[in-house]
């Protein structure tokens, strides 16, 4: 694997794995964590885990069967493309598992949290994303043709039916 790639992956976990949750305990007034409601934390941390094994799921899948990853950053490559249309795996629960898988993820953290400022943060963040996304769609429309709009018509965008 190149080095580019190895940066755009590590780029990925820095921001979307501890950048925007520590942004969320920043603005949630830095609680310390021994000091969260045990209950909450039961609770938050099998949502967190099976979000972060989502989205590892995803990109090992991707990487493996698609040969790269999809993700561009507003049209710049950051990782390596896909060269196959991934329709399987997660993938054929969502046309972004990898990120359907953060915001699992991040819904863990709110939770453990409980923060009005941290659900502003989720909230941005999301709107943030989905411009990504159709910056992705229109990317994998034009790579993969009709194959793609086949696969949008039966898969939701985040879940089954979104």
């Amino acid at each position: 694997m190149r080095m580019k790639h190895v940066l755009g992956y590590l780029l990925g976990f820095c921001i979307f794995i501890v950048g925007i949750p520590a942004l969320m305990w920043w603005v949630a007034g830095m609680p310390d964590l021994a000091d969260l409601p045990v209950g909450r934390l039961y609770l938050a941390a099998p949502i967190a885990i099976a979000g972060l094994a989502l989205s590892i799921w995803s990109i090992v899948y991707m990487k493996r069967v698609g040969k790269g990853n999809p993700f561009d950053a507003m049209g710049h490559e950051v990782a390596p493309r896909t060269r196959h249309l991934m329709t399987e795996g997660p993938y054929k629960m969502s046309r972004n598992p990898m990120l359907s898988g953060t915001y699992i993820y991040y819904i863990g953290v709110l939770i453990a949290l409980w923060s009005g400022w941290a659900l502003l943060v989720f909230a941005v963040v999301v709107s943030l994303m989905i411009l990504q996304v159709r910056s992705e769609e229109k990317r994998l429309e034009a790579d993969f043709g009709q194959e793609y709009l086949d696969y949008k018509k039966r898969t939701g965008r985040f879940i089954w039916i979104i």
